[in-house]
């Protein structure tokens, strides 16, 4: 019988995401293959601290995930930064149970800051752990709304105008910010933290005054904040899977019923948004050139394992625009990421086996790279 591989999937964090990380966590726990899987959660708490709750923690709450609480009664762990270890270790020697955990590739099932940006990925490539997803560079990049934009469009892909804020040059001129906002994007226009997702932070501009109050909100979640010029367009995702030779699913269509895909369309109104798989009404053309898109955006931000892309479509002059990626894309009951690639001809279960195949490949690929220099050896 061929060994189960030990997954530890990583859930929560130091992120306003914290609660639609426990949701997608759930579902990922729930659809791994136990004949193929030892499935460890990992939670992180608010302050950042990692723990290792009770599975039925999640399972039991998995429809209200404010009522999963992690907290410091739970067995505090912490990971070790050696090779050949890959393993947690309570924080606390002396428990009764300070065994050691070890893991064969990690699920980092984590959203926004301090999951998805880089930090965690830094901090399993120094313990030597084989993981889901983006490296440093992938991930922080594609984190970063402002700089995965600058280099989109060096790389010549589309993207809707915007212009960048920062909380201390808003702090000295808001007035002078705003009005020069007002007239090179016009009315309205959105402002969404630079590093944020799931629409946390987002808020359509209408007027002068409504600019103050929603650009300090955006502010509350980053130093950094983009405003962008309002189109009108139907906004289409596609999946991206693989690391050197990625493919692209289906387009879908999300067709909001709120003003926009805000995060209570996204996760607290049933019928916030509807989706469409595939998205109807595109040409072939228009499909081709959005998935040979997805792709090139997929390799200019030097992404691995998976993405969710999402565009933009102008009703009314045609022109695709890419709007952002994704590198950790939900897994919730209403994520695109799994249905768009359901509806490509893949189950939930094959998605999560490929995924943990392309760690483990891209991990082994990497460790075939030499680590130190011998000038003897290059003469």
């Amino acid at each position: 019988m061929k060994k189960k591989l030990k997954v530890g999937i990583l859930f929560g964090g130091k992120s306003g995401e914290h609660e639609v990380s426990v949701v997608s966590a759930t579902n990922v726990a729930q659809a791994l293959d136990p004949d193929k899987y030892d499935v460890t959660l990992i939670g992180i708490d608010k302050t950042g601290r990692w723990l290792l709750p009770d599975q039925s923690i999640l399972l039991t709450n998995a429809k209200n995930p404010r009522l999963v609480k992690l907290n410091k009664e739970q067995k505090s762990v912490c990971l070790v930064p050696f090779e050949d270890e890959r393993s947690l270790v309570p924080t606390d020697p002396t428990s009764s149970s300070a065994q050691a955990a070890r893991f064969d590739v990690i699920l980092p099932i984590l959203h926004g800051t301090y999951g998805e940006d880089g930090t965690i990925q830094g901090l399993l490539e120094l313990s030597n752990l084989p993981y889901v997803g983006s490296g440093v560079v992938g991930s922080s990049v594609g984190m970063d709304k402002d700089v995965s934009r600058r280099l989109l469009v060096q790389a010549g892909i589309p993207c809707v105008p915007t212009k960048v804020i920062r909380r201390h040059e808003f702090e000295k001129s808001a007035d002078t910010i705003i009005q020069n906002l007002i007239k090179e994007l016009g009315l309205p226009f959105f402002v969404k933290p630079a590093n944020m997702g799931s629409s946390v932070g987002v808020h359509k501009v209408k007027t002068a005054e409504e600019a103050v109050v929603k650009l300090k909100d955006a502010f509350s979640y980053d130093v950094k904040v983009l405003a962008e010029k309002a189109v009108a367009a139907r906004e289409l995702e596609v999946a991206v899977l693989g690391n050197d030779q990625a493919k692209a699913s289906v387009v879908g269509e999300i067709i909001p019923t709120h003003e926009f895909y805000s995060y209570e369309a996204k996760y607290m109104d049933e019928n916030g948004a509807h989706l469409k798989i595939p998205a109807e009404n595109l040409t072939a053309d228009q499909i081709k050139t959005i998935q040979q898109m997805a792709l090139g955006a997929f390799q200019c931000l030097e992404l691995k394992g998976l993405a969710r892309v999402d565009f933009f479509l102008d009703k009314n002059s045609g022109q695709v625009y890419l709007n952002e990626v994704n590198t950790i894309p939900g897994f919730t009951q209403i994520s695109m990421y799994p249905k768009l690639w359901m509806a490509s001809g893949m189950t939930y279960a094959g998605l999560l086996d490929e995924l943990i195949r392309l760690a483990l490949e891209r991990h082994a690929e990497k460790n075939l790279l030499k680590t130190s220099f011998d000038p003897n050896e290059s003469e």
